[in-house]
């Protein structure tokens, strides 16, 4: 009989990619066997962070992809995140401490669209060091 992978999705946005990313994209890789990493697009990454991502939804896609531990890299939709775990049918599905809606709402809306994935969310690697944002503002301070 074979052995079924368990699949693990995760999203981010990834347009600085740096230690914190890493230990976030290790972390839900260990939960399973394939890691498919779901990738926000230029729009939803603008709308979420208020400007434009420095690298395309493409090149963001690529630079994950290239990581040895990531399965698979895919550019998500922009009207409906949700359509992502329904393409992929993870058997996991893993979010950061700090990514939202919160677990509470995420159950209901897989439940409301029969979805069966387990949410778990992932510890903070030095959050306040490792943070996009935080990393912007040191580039930004150097000059």
């Amino acid at each position: 009989m074979p052995s079924k992978k368990k699949v693990v999705l995760t999203f981010g946005t990834f347009d600085i990619l740096h230690p914190g990313h890493i230990s976030y994209l290790r972390q839900a890789r260990a939960l399973g066997s394939r890691l498919v990493v779901g990738i926000a697009t230029d729009k939803n990454a603008e709308k979420e962070r208020g400007r434009k991502p420095l690298f395309s939804q493409e090149q963001r896609r690529e630079i994950v992809a290239s990581l040895s531990f990531v399965d698979e890299a895919i550019v998500g939709f922009e009207d409906d995140k949700i359509k992502m775990v329904e393409r992929v049918k993870p058997g996991i599905v893993a979010l950061g401490y700090d990514q939202k809606p919160s677990d509470k709402e995420l159950a209901a809306e897989f439940e409301r669209r029969g979805i069966k994935a387990k949410i778990v969310r992932l510890a903070p690697y030095s959050p306040e060091e490792y943070k996009s944002s935080r990393i912007r503002e040191k580039i930004a301070g150097a000059k």
